[in-house]
């Protein structure tokens, strides 16, 4: 049985069935709602249905759909324009505007008909005295469309010449058209600066700032404003991810992914929506998508992932390769089609540029979790540069030279250039090295295989005894036994070491050897000695302090002052005092150990050698974060960062980045914060961490983002946190932290629902915490977001389960908090005056309970602005609890009883003093009107003069310094408000004694 029984059944209906998200679902019922319209036998049910109809097939995937409708509504004006009423007469020129641009995107129409529509509309709107500037720009559509510049830039001319009046789009839609066509035309500071009001807020509407954020992205990148770009783009797709009519703008932030390195969230992108591969509905936004999908699978093909699979059109597999060529193919048969219908080749050249575009960023990090394809991952530490030789490819003497050189400068690469050397000598034919050549081939490799090096170190030792190096053997045997005491063997090490140590000095003693293979010995010695310190469990015996402190000490006896030029020895010197610094620590020292480490890193970056600098930046930023000398924290973590370079491994520069982003953060400064964070989370991603550390790092950018009030960017970067969050890894107060700061996420971006969910799950985990203010809060704002989302039922619940809450807590702000708001739900309910009467009724004896009781006057101050407030809301309850419809005698009796609770609400406010000034005034003014609506405008007026009287000292105008901050421009705002309402209450006063 039909539920359409009449005209407003139909018109409810119609009203859901747009709220329902975009797609073919919401098409079919209206086609069924045209059905049922036409049963009613009314011309205008008939007439609306298809205006609705028409409206969400424009909104949807199914656009070319739309022609029938507006045809036959067309007609049925044509025939009896008296069926039409205002609004409908509107609607129909109004969707002129679509149709014309609807036939524009569909090749099967000719050009010639898109021409005649223009005509046609131009003729009809001038016919209902409308102005032409919605003409001009579907003028203007068609001509950037077909490639006809001069008349393009006519009709943009005379589009915004024109006036405007209620058929020009809106300011948001008009904007975004005019700064596309700047940004087409290389003007992209001019189009950013067009789009500025719609951007910020200013202009609005149901598809914009989507597609104004999407068609922002290139012109952002190219003026290399990446920050904004990336803030646009997680602003942006948030907004267009579910709509399936902005195919078009959805493009725009896939080919916003193949531009910056971040191929793989590209990928994602396309998986989510698999049908607009496919869609036919609407030709020109399937080429656009079709356009950007080449662009990055080509992308992806390029850096070696061409057989990658990847998501495409359903029904079979797809490899990045496969699925660019298909869609290759794809698009530019579409485009031949545009072209074929407009005489030009200007679609098909714009798609081939779209499709060869390059990217604009290497990697632009965007803190979302996305696994990167290996090979696209940015480069770590550059590769060691093959030495030039003269002549064409290096030959052996020169990569041995070029080897040698970056070793005894302790060079980054090394290895890797002693490994070529190797390489080259096993090719060579005839070429034989000496044994001190082989020697350092061993010696590099050992060092290579780090703790699987030391068998390799022994063959370096013959090899350098070979060679007549026997101080240098010993170097190269102490390092072995520093690699096994790496693998454990410890006190074997030890005894190595010893005699090594005493041969050595003999052998010094001698002349036998010189300062730097003897402290290479000594520099081993004390490493194997400092094992024993770091493997010490809780504190460490003071025998083994002091052996290693003496070692230590032996080596810097050694070498200290005669490092002159040689790096090696400067290293040592470093590296020595790094030990005594990491041992002063370990004694309980951390003042001296801060000061060891801030020298050794000093002593490095004077050597040249910045990179070995890092390890003991970060060591100082930790000792100084436990001394709680944030300042010496902070620069040591920015030190380490600079010094590190290229060099630094991913982990490591995303932990420096987190812990510099929590003490800067730690100083108020979330922006910086939120650059580290981010930086943090694109590093652990880069060392496949992203599930473990880069979450973590998300969770810290989503709170600084948070602060800084980016709710749409926070929500992106929480939501993607969450997925990899777990109680086990990070902790469930960090999952509960990020489902709150997503909640208030939702809630601020008005998804309200949402927001309550989140919230609740963030609720449930805190219930099972000892201390329970975390799971009170949480239900009371989940509460608020079921009630914002029209569930007043379970927001009534919520709002119980806090009150119990708070009570139990003794914390009797909140449990007030609750009272009241659920009375207010109560109102909304059908006979729920009463209810919200001894709810209110409840708070005000919560109020008068906990004041007895309190113990202390900072908290019966509190206590009595409570009370304030909540006669102040039980008043506004009262007044609204009159109905309309009810007698006389019970508005009246409402009105008073209304009344009453505002003068006692200004009453407390009096109490409080100048604290409590705008809460006093803001009740006297409500009261006033009160007395308005009982008929006693005397005493209206009487209440309305005591405001101004309150705010007879503040400046005439209420406006504040030039200079001033927030909060004293929202004094001044609230002072500016007051008086004006006040004075708007003494003119209504005026005019109801004259009556």
């Amino acid at each position: 049985m039909s539920q359409i029984t009449d005209f407003d059944s139909l018109r409810r209906a119609m009203a859901e069935n747009g709220e329902q998200p975009e797609g073919p679902a919401r098409n079919a019922r209206a086609e069924e709602l045209l059905v049922e319209a036409e049963r009613l036998g009314i011309p205008l049910a008939v007439i609306e249905a298809l205006g609705h109809q028409l409206k969400v097939y424009n909104y949807s995937s199914e656009k070319a759909k739309m022609f029938v409708p507006f045809a036959r509504l067309l007609r049925l004006w044509d025939e009896r324009p008296e069926d039409f009423d205002a609004y409908e007469t509107h609607a129909l020129h109004w969707v002129f505007k679509w149709v014309s641009a609807g036939m524009l995107d569909q090749p099967h129409v000719p050009l010639a008909s898109v021409e005649k529509w223009l005509g046609e509309m131009e003729h009809r709107y001038r016919l209902a005295g409308h102005s032409a500037r919605a003409v001009r720009s579907a003028e203007f559509s068609v001509a950037a469309h077909v490639g006809d510049m001069e008349r393009a830039e006519r009709a943009f001319t005379a589009w915004l010449a024109a006036d405007r009046d209620t058929m020009a789009d809106c300011h948001a839609c008009e904007l975004r058209g005019q700064g596309w066509w700047h940004a087409e035309r290389g003007r992209d500071e001019e189009a950013l600066d067009l789009w500025a009001p719609v951007l910020e807020g200013e202009y609005t509407c149901a598809h914009e700032p989507h597609a104004v954020l999407a068609s922002s992205l290139l012109p952002l990148l190219r003026l290399n404003r990446v920050d904004e770009a990336r803030a646009h783009h997680l602003r942006g797709f948030r907004l267009v991810r579910s709509m399936e009519s902005m195919r078009g703008a959805y493009a725009d932030h896939v080919e916003f992914c193949a531009l910056t390195g971040n191929e793989a969230r590209g990928l994602e992108l396309l998986a989510e929506r698999p049908a607009y591969f496919t869609d036919d509905g609407h030709p020109q936004s399937r080429l656009d998508f079709l356009n950007v999908v080449v662009l990055l699978m080509d992308r992806l093909s390029e850096l070696g992932h061409a057989g990658q699979r990847v998501p495409g059109p359903a029904g079979r597999e797809w490899t990045a390769a496969e699925l660019g060529a298909h869609a290759r193919a794809e698009a530019l048969a579409l485009a031949a089609l545009f072209d074929e219908r407009n005489g030009t080749s200007y679609v098909s050249e714009r798609a081939r540029a779209r499709m060869s575009r390059r990217p604009l960023v290497e990697r632009l990090p965007l803190g979302v979790r996305a696994a990167r394809p290996a090979s696209a991952a940015a480069a770590k530490a550059p590769g060691a540069p093959a030495p030039v030789a003269r002549g064409g490819e290096p030959g052996l003497a020169d990569l041995l030279a070029e080897a040698r050189r970056l070793s005894d400068t302790l060079q980054p690469h090394a290895v890797e250039a002693w490994a070529r050397v190797a390489l080259l000598a096993e090719e060579a034919e005839g070429d034989e090295l000496e044994p001190r050549d082989l020697a350092e081939i061993a010696d590099h490799e050992a060092i290579g295989l780090g703790p699987e090096g030391a068998e390799a170190f022994a063959r370096a030792a013959e090899l350098y005894e070979r060679a007549g190096d026997p101080g240098e053997a010993l170097a190269a045997r102490a390092r072995a036994a520093y690699v096994r005491a790496l693998g454990g063997e410890v006190d074997e090490a030890v005894v190595t070491v010893a005699g090594l140590y005493d041969r050595v000095l003999a052998l010094y003693a001698e002349g036998g050897t010189e300062v730097p293979q003897a402290a290479g010995v000594l520099m081993g010695r004390a490493r194997i000695l400092m094992r024993r310190v770091h493997e010490a469990e809780g504190e460490v015996e003071e025998t083994v302090l002091t052996e290693a402190e003496a070692a230590v000490g032996e080596l810097l006896a050694l070498v200290d002052g005669r490092a002159g030029n040689d790096v090696r020895l400067a290293a040592r010197v470093a590296e020595g005092h790094a030990m005594l610094a990491e041992l002063a620590t370990r004694a309980g020292k951390p003042e001296a150990g801060a000061k060891l480490f801030a020298r050794a890193a000093a002593e490095f970056v004077e050597a040249g050698l910045p990179w070995f600098a890092v390890e003991y930046e970060a060591r100082l930023a930790a000792v100084a974060h436990q001394l709680d000398d944030l300042r010496e924290t902070e620069r040591a973590l920015r030190a380490a960062l600079e010094h590190g370079g290229p060099y630094l491994e991913p982990i490591g520069r995303a932990q420096l980045h987190l812990q510099l982003a929590e003490v800067v953060g730690g100083r108020g400064l979330a922006g910086e914060a939120a650059e580290h964070a981010l930086e943090a989370a694109h590093w652990a991603d880069e060392a496949g961490a992203g599930p473990t550390f880069g979450a973590w790092a998300r969770h810290q950018l989503g709170g600084f983002l948070v602060h800084q009030g980016r709710w749409a960017e926070a929500a992106e970067v929480l939501e993607s946190a969450l997925a990899d969050l777990t109680a086990e890894t990070h902790g469930d107060g960090a999952v509960v932290q990020t489902q709150w700061w997503l909640g208030d996420c939702l809630s601020e971006l008005g998804e309200h629902r949402d927001a309550a969910e989140r919230r609740l799950q963030a609720a449930e985990i805190a219930r099972h915490w000892p201390e329970q203010h975390d799971h009170a809060t949480l239900a009371h704002l989940a509460a608020e977001s079921l009630g914002h989302a029209g569930l007043s039922a379970e927001a009534d619940r919520s709002y119980a389960r806090a009150g119990e809450l708070w009570r139990e807590l003794g914390n009797v702000h909140g449990l007030v908090r609750s009272l009241r708001a659920r009375a207010w739900l109560a109102l909304r309910t059908e006979d729920g005056t009463d209810a919200a009467r001894a709810l209110m009724t409840g708070a005000l004896e919560e109020c008068a309970d906990a004041f007895g009781a309190a113990d202390d006057d900072e908290a019966r101050l509190r206590l009595v602005a409570e009370l304030g407030h909540t006669h102040r809301q039980f008043g506004d309850l009262l007044a609204r609890s009159a109905a309309e419809d009810a007698d006389d005698d019970s508005i009246r009796a409402a009105l008073d009883e209304a009344l009453s609770q505002m003068a006692e609400a200004v009453a407390v406010f009096v109490a409080l003093g100048e604290d409590a000034l705008h809460a006093r005034t803001g009740a006297e003014l409500a009261a006033g009107w009160l007395e308005t609506d009982l008929g006693r405008p005397g005493r209206a007026a009487a209440r309305a003069r005591a405001v101004l009287r309150a705010y007879a000292d503040a400046d005439a105008d209420g406006d504040p310094d030039p200079d001033a901050g927030d909060e004293e421009r929202g004094e001044a705002e609230t002072v500016r408000a007051r008086r004006a309402e006040a004075e708007q209450l003494l003119q209504a006063t005026e005019e109801q004694k004259d009556r």
